[in-house]
C-alpha cells in the first residue's frame, strides 16, 4: 500500500482477515478461544475496532497464518501490523 494507513483502509484489511479466519472451522474456533468470544458477540461485534485488532493480532501471532493471509488477500504483511496499531492494538 503506497502512503500512509487509514483508518477505513485498516478496517477493510481487518475485515478481510475475519472473513479469512471464517473460512476455515478450525482458525476460527482457535481465535474465539483465544478472544475469549462466542460466535454471536463476534458476529455481533465484528466492526468494533477492539475486536478486529484482536483478529489481526491472532493474525500476527501465528506466522503461517498471516503469510497464508497475505498472499491470498495481497495484503502486504507490514499493512496488516499498520492496520494493527492504527486500531489500537499494541
Amino acid at each position: 500500500m503506497a502512503g500512509r494507513m487509514t483508518p477505513e483502509t485498516a478496517e477493510t484489511i481487518a475485515l478481510q482477515a475475519l472473513a479469512h479466519l471464517a473460512a476455515s472451522e478450525e482458525d476460527l474456533d482457535r481465535f474465539l478461544a483465544v478472544s475469549g468470544l462466542d460466535a454471536a458477540s463476534l458476529k455481533s461485534r465484528a466492526g468494533e475496532p477492539e475486536v478486529l485488532a484482536a483478529v489481526l493480532e491472532f493474525l500476527l501471532q501465528n506466522e503461517a497464518l498471516l503469510v497464508h493471509f497475505c498472499d491470498t488477500a495481497s495484503v502486504p504483511p507490514r499493512d496488516v501490523h499498520m492496520a494493527h496499531h492504527l486500531l489500537g492494538g499494541p
